[in-house]
């Protein structure tokens, strides 16, 4: 381990400490125990994240508007160019998770602030997550588990346990009924769970955000995603960016009253006002499997002054298995692709 990843593990398990003792009791969960059962439903990995293992990293730049300042104080809205790091994965825990399946593509990102201030996202293909709550998330995971005689789920588990939740369906249907992405940089990026944006006045206006592609989302065919074959996405991308062609409107849809903002199932309501916030850049991807998000959580309570947190019970519980997992991947030697 080198110097530089000790510190910034040390770091990370140290903000992550202080998260879990400020954290309500429903998000104090065992996250050895969720670590521990992905490995045994999704197959262990060394060295990679336990979800969005196939993936590479890069950096870009946020320009905050006008209406962002209006909403938010936050420095990440000041209007002057704010260095992020990206880093683009496909959903799943494997490192050689196919590129040409109605699957989910992940873009986090951690915005550099002035003073050493950070904010970090996980943003997802899909408007909803897969769970309502950390228990039934946990539940959904264990319901997967292959058995050891035959190497497959039973299908008996998996049914009971999603009659019981039909929430954990509903990612999966979205991604049923969408083109196979034609590129990591023509596709939405949902943030899924609410945050308040809070003014200088100290008005909050709860919201939910989605990065939308600049130039459109694209998808392809059945054939062309054959055609494509199961490893595109990082050359695909490579050739995009240096052509400066990936740019990302982050746009933030307003909540009303009466509105449900505690809930990553729930989206809010197709009328609701979008406002942009500002334009994400990306400027360069890593030639390898290396870049500075190797050893990032992308933990999506790391925010900053000027955005606050929702109640929703997954938002807090993501923090300590994030801080948990990185010690297992720099123990094991951490891996990008």
């Amino acid at each position: 381990m080198t110097n530089v990843r000790a510190m910034s593990f040390t770091a990370s398990a140290l903000a992550g400490a202080a998260m879990l003792t400020s954290l309500p009791a429903y998000a104090q969960v065992d996250p050895n125990r969720f670590l521990d059962q992905f490995e045994a439903t999704f197959g262990k990995f060394e060295g990679y994240r336990r979800s969005g293992a196939k993936g590479i990293c890069a950096t870009g730049e946020f320009v905050g508007s006008a209406e962002g300042r209006a909403l938010s104080t936050a420095s990440a809205f000041s209007g002057k160019p704010v260095p992020v790091i990206v880093r683009f994965s496909v959903g799943g825990a494997s490192p050689k998770a196919a590129d040409n399946g109605r699957s989910q593509r992940n873009m986090a990102l951690q915005f550099n602030l002035p003073g050493g201030e950070t904010w970090q996202m996980g943003n997802i293909s899909a408007p909803v997550f897969g769970a309502a709550t950390p228990e039934q998330f946990f539940g959904r995971v264990q319901s997967l588990q292959p058995d050891p005689a035959t190497k497959a789920a039973d299908p008996v588990k998996v049914k009971t346990f999603a009659e019981a939740n039909p929430e954990v369906l509903l990612q999966g249907r979205y991604f049923a009924s969408q083109p196979v992405p034609a590129s990591f940089g023509t596709i939405n990026y949902w943030g899924v769970h609410a945050f308040a944006f809070v003014n200088a006045k100290g008005d909050k206006q709860f919201g939910k955000w989605i990065f939308e592609p600049a130039g459109g989302t694209q998808g392809l065919s059945d054939e062309e995603a054959k055609a494509k074959g199961p490893s595109f996405l990082f050359d695909d991308l490579r050739q995009r960016v240096a052509g400066g062609g990936v740019a990302f409107n982050f746009n933030l849809q307003l909540a009303q009253a009466g509105d449900r903002i505690d809930s990553a199932v729930v989206p809010l309501p197709d009328d609701r006002r979008k406002v942009n916030m500002g334009r994400l850049v990306v400027k360069s991807v890593a030639p390898d499997g290396g870049g500075d998000c190797l050893t990032i959580t992308f933990n999506p309570i790391v925010l900053p002054k000027g955005v606050e947190p929702s109640a929703d019970p997954l938002l807090a519980a993501r923090a300590t298995p994030y801080v948990v997992g990185l010690g297992r991947r720099l123990g094991e030697g951490a891996k990008q692709q």
